[in-house]
């Protein structure tokens, strides 16, 4: 198979699909593009069906420079056969491929290595033969090997060494390897024991599960275990199980005089070279599968994370809480401008709290807060008890909202922070990255590392390049659904849309200082170093809300504007109409009119078709929109106001393989258990629930001196 034909195999998706996605990705087109405006060319295929194809693609173009490459260096050696030139042909997998290698490998010193070396390989073949009868016998065939020069003082010692050839060559048969692999992962168990106390991994001490049964998260937790030392781990299979198909494979007369060597060899073969490397191997590859697991929960999290509904048109009060040095506030306008910051002091050790309140009702009421956002990190808990308070007592329309504060200290102490607010401290720009992610999520969070927004699991136990590589294409396909304001867009915004990197939005964002604000779409062609190539990848992700054309303010693509205003005069809608903000049922018009006559009038595809039509229905619109807005309180609960029955409403923080953390208005999340989610059967928890989901559930437990809360949705 072609590199082509297997990615259309694996992924289910046809030939032509696939030739064209390959295509456009080698001429250097991003995924958000072709998702989005190259969906005839494609057949419809979407960002995640590409994403994943990309991914796939690179590895199996890897795999085939591994083929090629390892086919080249046995050639050298004057070794390959159509036997192996076949078998290499048929891999599948990297591992494959090194078994079939490893016997042409350089090797360093092994006890076969050396046994070679003291001339002992023709016995060794000679004893591997298995005659039916040796004459003379095998012990005097060892004796004229004998050469204390060499290191082989005896008989007995030649034959020693002749079986260590035995042994690695039984070791290094690729199709031993693979059927123990097999045997092994189909039926061995993964082992931990405690090496020290841990109390983290007290469930670990003694346990042992299923290789092909056990779920990433608890692979995960073992591997960390060990990793820091509490926790001794081993692979284990039935020993006899694998010995009797090894010795049923290499034995070819059980009579031979050579059988007793033979069994013992196989016993060494397997307890000293195969065993170790496949538990190796099998340790490694339930690592790769269950860290990709971790990354896909990870991604499908911090995706819905960043599609949260922004909170528009609110004046925010950022309040990041803290003890000695005070909780610091930043009022944020509705267009994300700081107009205020402040220090108090409610919390201990100073319990001002008066004053405190004097200067946050004033703060209140000079600015109009509608909503303060509370980071719900070190004295979150003191601060929420301090605001609702203050907020009963002015009885207005002002509510409050715990905000993820994770990442915030991340962005406060970094460059792009300080280039934000060069005169702020780390705390007061904590306040303001407060504010703003409740204002819009997707704006702030990007200017934070994925990894150190706290919606995964064991993500710092992850191959690092792989998860940036995957969390980077997570926010590159959000930033580019949303799409940005390029009057408004910070550079970190900017730098994830398509074919935009970061020193062309630098560049974007310096014109824009030293020009003012780009009327047209087209004008950002004016930017230094900021080609046709871009421009075309970029354009359509690009908003100019006043432009004198009104497309520029639609996901649109330039490339389609003929087509867009055909279809507008094809039903007599003016630009100002356009203006006033949507064209409802447009769409259905099309669909009336027919989809395909129309193509063919406008002379563009079905499918673009379709989405120009669902574009100009609403121009400008904000797809996140439609996400649950978060939940706005007025009043403080505590862990000690729970009461098993009670009924909540919450939002989802997390979703994890054993379940789903929620934020119920108390200071801790409350965990609702894989098996308490839904009342059918479900495999993971991403099946019912997702990253700022709000729903509804029952206090299950409430375990106050551990500060848990167990939560059902049942029911």
């Amino acid at each position: 198979m072609t590199v082509n034909e297997r990615l259309s195999e694996e992924l289910g998706i046809s030939g032509r699909q696939v030739n064209a996605a390959v295509e456009l990705l080698d001429g250097g087109n991003t995924v958000p593009f072709i998702a989005r405006y190259r969906k005839e060319v494609t057949g419809g295929l979407d960002d995640e069906q590409l994403r994943r194809l990309s991914e796939r693609l690179n590895y199996l173009r890897s795999l085939e420079e591994k083929r090629e490459s390892v086919l080249n260096l046995i050639n050298e050696q004057g070794k390959l056969t159509d036997e192996i030139r076949e078998a290499l042909a048929a891999a599948k997998t990297v591992t494959e491929i090194d078994d079939i290698y490893r016997p042409f490998r350089p090797k360093r010193k092994t006890r076969a290595s050396v046994a070679k070396e003291r001339g002992l390989e023709p016995l060794a073949a000679l004893i591997f033969e298995q005659r039916a009868s040796y004459s003379p016998s095998i012990a005097e065939s060892a004796a004229e090997f004998i050469n204390e020069e060499l290191g082989v003082p005896d008989a007995d010692s030649a034959i020693a060494g002749a079986l260590d050839i035995i042994a690695e060559d039984i070791s290094d048969s690729a199709e031993y390897r693979k059927a123990i692999r097999k045997i092994t992962a189909d039926f061995g168990y993964i082992e931990s024991k405690k090496a020290e106390d841990g109390p983290v991994y007290e469930q670990y001490y003694e346990y042992n599960e299923r290789l092909s049964k056990i779920p990433p998260h608890r692979i995960l937790a073992i591997n960390r275990g060990e990793k820091e030392g509490v926790l001794k781990v081993s692979v284990t299979v039935d020993r006899e199980a694998v010995l009797n198909y090894l010795t049923g494979e290499v034995v070819t007369d059980f009579s031979s005089p050579a059988f007793p060597l033979i069994s013992r060899t196989i016993c060494d073969s397997y307890d000293r070279l195969i065993a170790p490397s496949i538990e190796r191997e099998i340790r490694s590859d339930i690592f790769d599968e269950a860290s990709e697991s971790a990354i896909g929960v990870f991604s499908s999290n911090l995706k819905h994370l960043l599609m949260g509904a922004p909170l528009k048109g609110k004046t925010v009060l950022g309040y990041d809480p803290g003890y000695r040095t005070g909780c610091k506030l930043a009022v944020v306008t509705q267009t994300g401008k700081v107009v205020a910051t402040a220090v108090i002091y409610p919390t201990k050790p100073h319990e001002k709290i008066e004053e405190s309140k004097k200067v946050v009702k004033r703060i209140i009421e000079r600015f109009g807060v509608d909503v303060i956002a509370i980071g719900n990190g070190t004295a979150s808990g003191e601060s929420e008890m301090f605001i609702a308070e203050t907020l009963r007592e002015i009885g207005g329309k002002t509510k409050y909202v715990i905000v993820s504060e994770a990442g915030a200290s991340v962005y406060s102490a970094s460059k792009l922070g300080a280039e934000e607010f060069p005169d702020f401290d780390v705390t007061q720009r904590s306040a303001v990255s407060i504010a703003r992610r409740l204002q819009d999520p997707l704006a702030e969070l990007v200017k934070i590392d994925p990894k150190s927004i706290g919606v995964g699991q064991y993500q710092h136990d992850m191959k690092p390049a792989r998860l940036d590589e995957a969390l980077s294409g997570v926010v590159e396909d959000c930033v580019n659904a949303v799409g940005v304001d390029l009057n408004t867009a910070s550079y970190s915004l900017l730098s994830y849309i398509s074919g935009i990197n970061s020193a062309s939005a630098k560049n974007i964002v310096k014109y824009r200082d030293e020009n003012g604000g780009f009327a047209r779409r087209s004008d950002v062609l004016k930017v230094p170093r900021f080609g046709e190539k871009a421009y075309e990848q970029a354009a359509g992700f690009l908003r100019v809300p006043g432009s004198a054309d009104v497309l520029d303010n639609t996901g649109v693509h330039p490339e389609s504007y003929g087509a867009a205003r055909g279809l507008l005069e094809k039903f007599g809608i003016t630009d100002e109409t356009l203006s006033g903000g949507s064209v409802p049922g447009l769409l259905g018009k099309v669909k009336e009119y027919g989809v395909k006559k129309l193509a063919e009038e406008l002379g563009c595809g079905e499918p673009s078709l379709l989405y120009i039509a669902s574009e100009l229905e609403k121009p400008g619109r904000d797809v996140r929109d439609d996400a649950p807005a978060p939940i706005l309180r007025d009043r403080v609960l505590t862990i000690n106001d729970l009461t098993v029955g009670m009924k909540l409403r919450g939002t989802v923080r997390n979703v994890i393989d054993f379940g789903a953390f929620v934020d119920i208005g108390v200071h801790q999340d409350g965990l609702v258990h894989i098996s308490e989610i839904s009342d059918r059967f479900i495999k993971h928890p991403s099946e019912v629930l997702s990253v700022g989901d709000v729903v509804d559930v029952t206090v299950k437990s409430v375990d106050t001196a551990r500060g848990r809360i167990g939560l059902t949705m049942k029911g």
